[in-house]
């Protein structure tokens, strides 16, 4: 697809584009649809019959992705089957609402979300997003790893709109707009450093809302630990990442790093092996994983022993991975 020549007002932008504002006007439905699924993936988008304007810009922020919409109204379903299809749920969205009003659902949840509040969802899981008017949307998207958020933890806080009015809402409603707005103007190594600042804000607002807090913990180890966990979510392919391996990488003893981890109930080998096993979990759903063995997933996220996968995953989930593969394929072909 071709993309629109950009309005006046944004030749110096540095990142894609997608504009109707040159395309006819008998195209720009077909165009608009084809430009929203080039950019969000494996999503099913409901526009109107007459699409007046819309226009995307899309950057790189380190490992991060920064997205504006300005557009019609629209509604997005992500659905089970269209999860199995693609990759993209390797994802996670946190948009802010400049404009317009908006409904979101997911995890059972079905919220409303107002100008200037920022939502978090979840591409691994079924979700719509509602846009009945004209809107602007700017969003940052990042893969769900560098997070360092467990999936029970993730659930806990997607379609679940962070007020403005609070103090790490507002920062991240001010920051998530002014990246978007200057995004693609910055070189590589500070984008980078951007980056980490944002998930660092990310996973700090996500241990607030879930209710966790650091009293009595030094805001040295709280800021470690942040950057720790994100470590583990770039690196957690690599069958090596020990607490040895992550210790150096931090310029610190190993008897420290397993002091950060006390306050939050497990250790830091049990962390790394519930987010190996969560990413196990969500490749053996793949469509485009049907064809490779089960080991041959587990040899991705950085196990080595079958039977050690097997029986991890066994006692983490209730089920050998083969029956989860099966029975989350039945459901896959019963319903959408």
């Amino acid at each position: 697809m071709t993309t629109g020549a950009p309005p006046p007002d944004d030749h110096g932008f540095a990142g894609n584009l997608f504009t109707t504002a040159t395309v006819p006007a008998h195209q720009r439905r077909a165009y608009w649809r084809d430009a929203l699924s080039m950019t969000f993936g494996a999503v099913d988008m409901s526009v109107p019959d007459e699409v007046n304007s819309g226009t995307i810009r899309t950057a790189p922020l380190g490992r991060l992705q920064v997205t504006t919409v300005d557009g019609d109204p629209l509604d997005a379903r992500r659905t089970r089957r269209l999860i199995a299809q693609g990759d993209e749920d390797e994802y996670v969205v946190v948009k802010l609402l400049s404009k317009g009003v908006a409904r979101l659902e997911q995890d059972a949840r079905d919220v409303g979300v107002r100008p200037g509040e920022v939502f978090i969802y979840d591409m691994a899981r079924p979700v719509r997003l509602l846009l009945p008017e004209c809107f602007q949307t700017k969003a940052l998207v990042l893969p769900r790893q560098v997070l360092g958020l467990s999936e029970s933890d993730l659930r806990q806080i997607t379609a679940s709109p962070i007020r403005f009015d609070t103090a790490l809402g507002g920062l991240l409603s001010i920051l998530v707009s002014r990246l978007a707005d200057t995004a693609g103007s910055y070189r590589p190594h500070t984008g980078e450093l951007l980056a980490r600042n944002v998930v660092d804000l990310l996973t700090a607002l996500a241990d607030e809302k879930l209710g966790r807090t650091t009293e009595g913990t030094p805001s040295g180890d709280a800021a470690m630990l942040l950057r720790i966990r994100s470590f583990i979510g770039r690196h957690l392919a690599d069958p090596d990442l020990t607490p040895e391996v992550i210790a150096r990488a931090h310029h610190i003893s190993v008897r420290y790093l397993h002091k950060i981890f006390e306050g939050q109930d497990t250790t830091v080998s049990r962390w790394i092996q519930s987010r190996r096993l969560e990413a196990c979990r969500r490749d053996l759903l793949h469509r485009e994983a049907a064809n490779r063995t089960i080991i041959a997933v587990a040899h991705r996220w950085g196990f080595t022993s079958a039977a050690h996968f097997s029986r991890v995953f066994r006692a983490a989930y209730g089920m050998s991975p083969s029956e989860w593969r099966d029975s989350q394929g039945r459901q896959g072909v019963a319903g959408c």
